[in-house]
């Protein structure tokens, strides 16, 4: 199965627009079998499936991310 390199994630933001933040695959997979994706921090973590649903992996203890309301393919 071919998986993309990078998503897009899109946040509802507190104030005006949205936030977007930039994940990249991992070699890790969860629990799901898909690719784990991250942040260049490391802290936005999240499970892709080939079809785009998307399941939010905490990367630390009490951390409860929001869902993001669209996941993007970004093109190399």
């Amino acid at each position: 199965m071919e998986y993309p390199e990078s998503y897009e994630l899109v946040f509802d933001a507190v104030a005006e627009g949205d936030d977007t933040v930039a994940v990249h695959r991992t070699e890790q997979a969860g629990s799901g079998g898909a690719p784990i994706y991250e942040d260049e921090t490391g802290i936005v973590r999240a499970e892709i499936s080939a079809d785009g649903e998307i399941r939010m992996v905490a990367s630390g203890g009490q951390q409860a991310s929001a869902v993001p309301r669209v996941v993007r393919t970004l093109k190399p």
